[in-house]
C-alpha cells in the first residue's frame, strides 16, 4: 500500500485554515486542488461503496444531502479510537435534531467488523443509526480512502489491536470537500469543531 505524504508546511495551513470559521465566514476548501481540462477541480473524497452496520449499501450519494462527520475506527480498538468516540458522542448531541449533519464511522477491520458486529457497537453507543452510520468494506481501498481525509491508517502488528490510525474527526460538504478537522483525541478541541459545522450549515442557506 502505498502512503500518501503530506509536508509539514502543507499540514500546518491545514490547521490554520481549518480554525478560520465564524458566522461571516465560509470555512476553506482543504486539499491540493488539480488542474483537469485546464480548470481547477477542488480536493474531492473519492467514489466508495460500503456496507453499514445493517448490510445495507452506503455511497457517496447516501450523503449528498447532508453534511457530514467522518472519523476512521475498529472496535476492538484499545487505545485512542474510544477516546475519539466520545468527541463523535458529543458531535452527535450538538446535532442529532438537525437532518442536515450525518456521521459516518469507517472501520479499518473489515474482518472482524462485519455489519452485526457494528450493529451491536452502535446499539452500545445508543445512537440512531440514520444519523450516525458504521461502514465496513474492503480493507485496503478503505486504507487509501482515508488518505482522503486526510487521515492515516495502516496495519502495524505492532500497534495496540493490529492497527496504526490517527485521530481526525473531518468535516465534509454536500459536495464531498474537506472543510475542517478536529484531532478526536482533544476534547478542547471539538466547541470550535462543532462550531465549523455551524458555519457550514450557514454556508449551505
Amino acid at each position: 500500500m502505498k502512503r500518501t505524504i503530506i509536508t509539514s508546511a502543507f499540514l500546518f495551513t491545514l490547521i490554520l485554515n481549518a480554525c478560520k470559521s465564524g458566522e461571516n465566514e465560509k470555512l476553506p476548501y482543504l486539499g491540493n486542488p488539480k488542474i483537469e481540462g485546464g480548470k481547477e477541480v477542488k480536493h474531492t473524497i473519492r467514489p466508495f461503496t460500503y456496507l453499514n452496520q445493517d448490510s445495507m449499501t452506503v455511497t457517496n450519494d447516501s450523503l449528498a444531502n447532508s453534511v457530514y462527520v467522518a472519523d476512521f475506527f475498529f472496535v476492538s480498538c484499545p487505545s485512542i479510537c474510544p477516546k475519539v468516540a466520545r468527541q463523535m458522542l458529543t458531535i452527535y448531541d450538538a446535532f442529532k435534531d438537525d437532518n442536515r449533519v450525518k456521521l459516518v464511522s469507517f472501520t479499518i477491520d473489515p474482518k472482524r467488523d462485519i455489519p452485526a458486529k457494528l450493529r451491536r457497537y452502535a446499539a452500545n453507543l445508543e445512537v440512531d443509526t440514520k444519523k450516525w452510520m458504521f461502514l465496513t468494506g474492503e480493507k485496503d481501498f478503505t486504507m487509501e480512502l482515508a488518505h482522503d481525509y486526510f487521515v492515516s491508517a495502516m496495519e502495524d502488528s505492532t500497534a495496540p489491536g493490529g492497527f496504526n490510525h490517527s485521530g481526525k474527526i473531518v468535516l465534509i460538504d454536500r459536495q464531498g470537500h474537506v472543510r475542517a478537522f478536529s484531532e478526536g483525541t482533544d476534547p478542547n478541541a471539538t466547541p470550535q469543531f462543532i462550531e465549523n459545522i455551524r458555519t457550514l450549515l450557514m454556508e449551505d442557506k
